[in-house]
């Protein structure tokens, strides 16, 4: 008999948005069933209340398939376009009548291209990037990776604004000083290795409270980062090894393969939302189990004030 996995990590984490009530958010172009479902879900959780964004016959198609009433819903009418929908539903966060986006069934660049639009109302002065949540069986604490999704090749600059993302968002979700290893493949600095110089920089930075609000050290390798026994056995003295809260990882490359081997091998359970606009974005995939988005969802919750 097979037992199901229990995650009490993410059960905490979706109450805790559940606590505060239900975040409007504009689907766009949801056609799909599984992009459907995922909104749907997170109502039935509690967690969101969606307004659908599309074409209303396609979307009501994929409902049906589902067996699933749309009658409490909001619909906004918009040709058959992905593009179109991802407008609009920008538009809608960008007046204020919703307070986060998820992504439908379009390609994820049509949406976050919608947000970055000059006339969308919905960019800050930092680059958009993306944090995965984590609970992980074998850690003890819910762990953070970023970014895993948005940005391909960051710049020591980008950096900086991903790991301000980071931080702003671990205080909304109640940490106060996260710790957050900077990872490289090695835990010394080699100038021929560009991840192993940026990280030494911005721990620097923070050392000298350019970044602030959070413990940082870097470069560390992924076992001197997880391991407190791996850092003493390398002889490395460091405040946040054994301890991180976030996995900042040196391109999309490293923290898309994380990412899938904390699901795929770790037994892992996870959350994700884009960061640095004015409103959050959720973005889901195919792949993503039911858990998965729902989660997200509660995610972008508890990272508004």
């Amino acid at each position: 008999m097979t037992t199901e996995r229990t995650f009490p990590k993410l059960e905490a984490l979706e109450a805790a948005a559940r606590s505060k009530g239900r975040l409007a958010v504009a689907v766009a172009y949801p056609c799909s069933t599984d992009s459907l479902a995922a909104a749907i879900s997170a109502y039935g959780e509690g967690l969101i209340d969606p307004v659908f964004v599309g074409p209303r016959r396609r979307i009501e198609a994929c409902a049906n398939a589902l067996q699933a009433g749309l009658e409490r819903f909001r619909f906004v009418e918009a040709e058959d376009d992905p593009i179109v929908s991802s407008r609009i539903a920008v538009a809608l966060a960008g007046a204020g009548e919703v307070n986060a986006l998820m992504k439908g069934s379009q390609h994820t660049d049509e949406l976050l291209s919608a947000v970055v639009s000059r006339d969308a109302n919905l960019r800050t002065s930092r680059r958009m990037s993306h944090v995965f949540w984590f609970d992980l069986p074998a850690y003890h604490k819910p762990l953070m990776v970023t970014d895993a999704v948005v940005n391909m090749a960051p710049s020591l600059k980008d950096k900086v604004d991903i790991l301000a993302n980071a931080i702003g968002f671990s205080h909304a979700i109640g940490i106060a000083s996260p710790k957050i290893a900077l990872l490289s493949a090695i835990e010394m600095v080699n100038p021929d290795l560009a991840s192993s110089v940026d990280a030494a920089a911005l721990s620097k930075m923070a050392d000298r409270g350019q970044i602030s609000g959070a413990v940082i050290d870097g470069p560390l390798a992924f076992d001197n980062a997880i391991s407190a026994a791996s850092a003493a056995t390398k002889g490395i003295s460091s405040p946040v090894a054994g301890e991180p809260d976030i996995l900042m990882v040196p391109n999309l490359d490293v923290g898309n393969v994380l990412y899938k081997s904390f699901i795929y091998m770790a037994g892992a359970e996870c959350a994700g939302v884009v960061l640095g606009a004015r409103v959050p974005i959720i973005l889901t995939s195919r792949s993503d189990s039911r858990r998965a988005r729902i989660a997200s969802c509660a995610l972008a919750q508890l990272s508004l004030p």
